[in-house]
């Protein structure tokens, strides 16, 4: 059948479409009715109609064949016409000088990430809240680091301990922890904040390019001469230092995170682990020589930027294969690349790239929730970028993400307070309807994130949010361009189609354990256990 389109004169200012008059698989649901809390994220309410419906008007009659024009190029030439003007490649990583996991130095990276040894407390380690399994971080909205009841218990079901220090009964951690996945695709900046950053910004660098990188262990804008030669490798110096992640409350209190640094490097500086850096290295040093901050942090940050995982039935599709994705992601992605003023919904404009992410700062007023950053009068709002910067326009501003593998690591936005993809496009669309439609049915909407032991704190969620909300509205009223600057309005088909798109953008071994299991230590590997403190992670 066809649709049929009714528009009425600009008097009655109103245009009525038909959606019922569609191909019956056009809003097929992409996957089953979820089960358990890990499939919740991959829920999309796709809508499916499949009754006839006729609307005449004495006006005008338009037929539409949903996405190709009988009389004009095919779909997949409107796509590749886009795809020309974009400059894609399918390759985010082919300019890049990227280790691979069966490198050394990455090897003992995957040793060093999965030891609960760089745990203040020793019982958190870097892979408590990234690990392969778990899209590369861990399945919730909010972390839980140090003090959980089971330390080796990752994702669904990790609770912290009510006699931990800070316990309140939710997650500790007040963002949501990024993907470790393609980290080493970033040129400008790590963390939701920026907080590490490249000054030269040299696409397809990581960040080394000589001009140095800042972090928090600076002042904003000034070189930290510590910081390693890439943001990866910088990056992985700061979770040690965070009391909710893994140096807890009481480790080194109220030392400097250079002396933090310190105690931590001495745990390893012993015959147990000296073999190991030893070959990773190709070096004949003492412990004390060879095993510094320098060499653990770098084996950490090699071993992240060895997760390289961008062959995604979309990349495929860009590299010629017209059947690696179906019709709907396809009328997704005209819908993402094109402008307002074309039907489309320019999300190009800031996921772009052959990574989808422009890696600047976006005011989006996604839900916060959790116990904050310490800003605002109660302290449980997140000021984002303003953190860093001190300038009013990036109040509430978060980094850009990609959407690589975007379908494998929710929940989404920078509190993990979205559990489908289908609320993160829909908010994108209209962020005053979405946050409405979110607190009207805040229960069902906590429900999809919370289990027994893990109630995220929210007795300030909707003000909080709320606020970010009128500094998007007042960023659009100024005409900044960290802000979408207009709402769009699109049928529930098209928004099918947008998720449906931003499914393609996955790569299939980021589900699949057997692909993973380099990234993983474990026996199998041959690892060591040099302190007998890795992760053996559960994950229900």
């Amino acid at each position: 059948m066809i649709g049929i389109e009714l528009f009425i004169s600009p008097l009655l200012a109103g245009r009525i479409r038909c959606m019922g008059c569609v191909p019956e698989d056009m809003y097929k649901p992409a996957f089953p009715r979820p089960t358990t809390l890990r499939e919740r994220k991959m829920l999309h309410l796709h809508s499916k109609f499949t009754w006839p419906c006729i609307i005449l008007s004495a006006l005008t009659l338009a037929a539409c064949n949903n996405g190709d024009d009988d009389d004009g190029p095919s779909l997949d030439d409107r796509l590749r016409t886009e795809i020309d003007a974009q400059g894609l490649t399918g390759d985010p990583g082919a300019l890049r000088n990227l280790p691979s996991i069966d490198d050394p130095i990455p090897a003992l990276g995957r040793v060093l990430f999965f030891t609960k040894g760089l745990g203040g407390d020793e019982d958190s380690a870097c892979v408590s809240c990234h690990h392969p399994l778990l899209g590369g971080g861990d399945d919730l909205a909010l972390s839980i680091g140090v003090g959980a009841e089971e330390p080796d218990l990752l994702g669904p079901g990790r609770v912290h301990r009510e006699d931990a220090v800070e316990w309140d009964g939710g997650p500790p951690v007040p963002r949501n922890a990024p993907t470790t996945f393609n980290t080493g695709y970033w040129d400008s900046v790590m963390f939701h904040d920026g907080r590490v950053e490249s000054l030269g910004k040299t696409p397809n660098a990581n960040g080394d390019d000589g001009d140095g990188i800042r972090d928090p262990d600076t002042e904003f804008g000034v070189a930290n001469p510590d910081a390693g030669d890439n943001l990866a490798w910088d990056q992985s110096r700061f979770p040690v230092t965070s009391p909710e992640e893994m140096r807890g409350f009481e480790f080194a209190a109220g030392e400097s995170n250079e002396e933090l640094r310190s105690q931590l490097v001495a745990r390893f500086q012993n015959d147990a682990w000296l073999p190991l850096f030893q070959e990773a290295f190709d070096s004949g040093e003492d412990a004390e020589m060879l095993i510094t901050e320098r060499t653990i942090f770098e084996a950490i940050g090699e071993y992240e930027r060895s997760q390289e995982f961008s062959e995604s039935p979309w990349a495929a599709y860009v590299q010629g294969d017209e059947d690696a994705i179906k019709k709907a992601a396809k009328r997704g992605a005209l819908l993402f690349f094109r402008s307002v003023s074309e039907g489309g919904t320019y999300c190009v404009q800031c996921h772009s790239g052959d990574a989808f992410t422009d890696e600047l700062f976006a005011v989006m007023a996604f839900p916060q929730a959790g116990r904050g950053k310490g800003d605002g009068d109660d302290g449980d709002e997140d000021f984002g970028r303003f953190r860093e910067t001190g300038d009013a326009e990036d109040l509430y501003a978060f980094r850009v993400p990609t959407l690589l593998n975007v379908a494998a690591t929710g929940p989404w936005g920078h509190a993990g307070m979205f559990a489908t993809l289908e609320q993160v496009v829909r908010h994108h669309l209209d962020p005053a309807d979405s946050i409405d439609d979110y607190f009207t049915n805040f229960d069902s909407n906590l429900a999809l994130l919370e289990y027994s032991g893990y109630a995220i704190q929210s007795e300030n969620a909707e003000s909080n949010t709320r606020k970010a909300l009128a500094q998007l509205q007042a960023n659009r009223e100024l005409g900044l361009d960290n802000v979408r600057p207009v709402d769009v309005d699109l049928s529930d088909g098209q928004i099918s189609d947008l998720v449906a798109f931003l499914e393609s953008l996955t790569d299939s071994r980021v589900d699949d354990a057997d692909a993973l299991s380099p990234w993983i230590a474990s026996d199998a590997n041959d690892d060591p256990n040099p302190d007998g403190l890795r992760v053996e992670a559960i994950i229900r």
